[in-house]
């Protein structure tokens, strides 16, 4: 009787183990998708914007490359959201330096555009700290323009 019950006993415990680690185990879509940033190999701020994302829990591999150029039309960067940095992550396109919390609410919206972008580089923006930062818009774009502001973003708060 006793070994019976301590059989069930432990039965009943690896039963809970496997449930619970299971249980605790991220599924595919919590996990972080590696971002893939394209960047000038002279770019200083497009590596503090790298080292950003990595600070905000991003998996980044930068890939430096001459002609910036031809990413961008490759993967449909109009004109008018062009910045210095491109990155790629979960099939969207992150053009220049959005925020990390911005980029994490839109891969968490999964809305049906190819990607958000800054534009230039507004003073303020992560990469591009410095004095008299001012609120810069963070854009939606298609192939052809920037189709609506995304979220603005202030800086000094």
């Amino acid at each position: 009787m006793k070994r019976t019950l301590f059989f069930l006993v432990l039965g009943v415990g690896f039963t809970a183990i496997i449930v619970l680690g299971f249980g605790l185990r991220p599924d595919a879509q919590s996990r972080q998708a590696e971002m893939v940033v394209y960047l000038s190999p002279t770019c200083g701020c497009c590596m503090k914007w790298v080292e950003h994302m990595e600070e905000a829990g991003f998996s980044v591999e930068p890939r430096k490359m001459r002609d910036m150029g031809s990413i961008k039309e490759q993967l449909g960067v109009p004109r008018s959201a062009s910045s210095c940095h491109t990155a790629v992550i979960d099939g969207y396109v992150v053009e220049g330096h959005v925020p990390a919390p911005i980029v994490r609410r839109f891969l968490e919206e999964k809305p049906d555009l190819p990607g958000i972008a800054v534009p230039g580089m507004p003073i303020g923006s992560p990469g591009m700290e410095g004095p008299n930062a001012r609120p810069y818009e963070v854009m939606t774009f298609n192939a052809q323009d920037t189709t609506g502001v995304y979220a603005l973003v202030d800086p000094r708060d």
